[in-house]
């Protein structure tokens, strides 16, 4: 594995304006990872995970502090290069899988080639659609698809850009136990396979544990930074 740095976070608050005065969610939260680390975030609700991975994907902008992603610094940007810099490194896996609607499972998968344009990624939508058991459901909508089988789908968008880095908040909320394990296998193989960088938000200790690393939150600020040696951890690392 390479020792590039793939994310560096530096010092980063997050504040918030309330009707009760400022509500500080992050404070000062500082650390680095490399290509093809796997880093879990862990913490009670209400930590700052969501926040975090947000500000770590130029979904939001800090309060104070920095996000350099792939080498780049996202607070330099404007929106619009955010937008950019996403698009061509970053794959995202939400709880809430945010497909749309009215799209077809592959046309959902297509969606993050369409907004780069200019590339044709039919056959890599089919093979990774395939890839996560759904060959034989290109055509269904969202609303034909069970909860497990959107939630690949979602998986699938995120891999179409073949990302430099994953961000996956609480991929397996909402999903029942087996489609929660075919889904992080799913996801630790790909991360394998692609030598994907992956930040992974998490409140099961146990998949926090296929990580490399464990970073834990409380109150918004790290209390703690450790390794986890496992079977996935130790396969990413070979």
């Amino acid at each position: 594995m390479t020792d590039q740095i793939m994310l560096k976070v530096e010092r980063l608050t997050k504040t918030y304006a309330t009707a009760a005065g400022p509500l500080t969610v992050l404070r000062e939260v500082a650390f680095s990872i490399e290509a093809g680390a796997m880093l879990a975030v862990v913490g009670p609700s209400g930590s700052g995970k969501t926040t975090l991975l947000g500000l770590c994907a130029g979904l939001d902008q800090p309060t104070a502090g920095t996000v350099t992603l792939n080498g780049t610094e996202l607070g330099r940007l404007t929106e619009d290069e955010r937008a950019l810099v996403r698009n061509d490194c970053v794959g995202f896996v939400f709880q809430s899988f945010q497909l749309i609607p009215t799209l077809t499972a592959l046309e959902n998968v297509l969606v993050p080639l369409e907004l780069r344009g200019g590339h044709d990624g039919l056959a890599e939508a089919r093979e990774l659609l395939a890839r996560v058991g759904l060959g034989d459901r290109l055509g269904h909508y969202p609303v034909q698809l069970s909860g497990g089988e959107q939630q690949r789908v979602a998986l699938a968008r995120a891999f179409i850009n073949r990302p430099k880095i994953l961000f996956c908040d609480e991929p397996t909320g909402n999903l029942d136990d087996d489609n929660a394990r075919v889904m992080l296998d799913l996801v630790f193989g790909l991360n394998r396979e692609r030598g994907t960088t992956l930040v992974l938000v998490t409140h099961n200790h146990e998949l926090a544990r296929r990580c490399s690393r464990i970073i834990r939150l409380r109150g918004g600020a790290v209390v703690g930074d450790e390794k986890a040696l496992t079977t996935d951890s130790a396969d990413g690392h070979r």
